[in-house]
């Protein structure tokens, strides 16, 4: 069964602008460059995901190493990597992290990929299905 994040609408704030909005500057591209890097690996992707779709909005990473065939290390490495991000925050419990999604990074990636001057509109959503 998948879950799904709640997402905050930030779309008005002008830390979300979509790409089709105004140009990035520099330290804004740079940024953005970062996460992206961050997400173009398939285990931190996947972590990302697990952390997201985990019940009760978090994840302790003793939960996060099985999924995966590679070492304990490795798995704190690329958390690390998404932290770094700004993606993911984490607390310490004992000897454990646990590990919960920042929704507004999230929503952010989200909102970057809207291109409303493309959107068609309501009524011609769906005439490619019925052809």
């Amino acid at each position: 069964m998948s879950k799904f994040l709640e997402l905050e609408d930030v779309t008005a704030a002008s830390c979300c602008a979509p790409l089709s909005g105004p140009i990035l500057d520099e330290d804004e591209a740079a940024e953005l460059a970062r996460v992206f890097k961050a997400l173009s690996d398939p285990v931190r992707l996947r972590l990302l995901n697990l952390i997201a779709a985990s019940e009760g909005g978090e994840v302790c990473v003793c939960d996060l190493t099985t999924p995966f065939d590679v070492s304990a290390p490795t798995i704190s490495h690329h958390l690390k990597v998404l932290r770094q991000a700004g993606l993911i925050t984490g607390d310490r419990r004992g000897t454990w992290v646990y590990y919960r999604p920042v929704p507004t990074a999230i929503t952010r990636l989200s909102t970057l990929f809207t291109l409303p001057h493309l959107t068609p509109p309501p009524e011609l959503v769906g005439l490619d299905e019925e052809a």
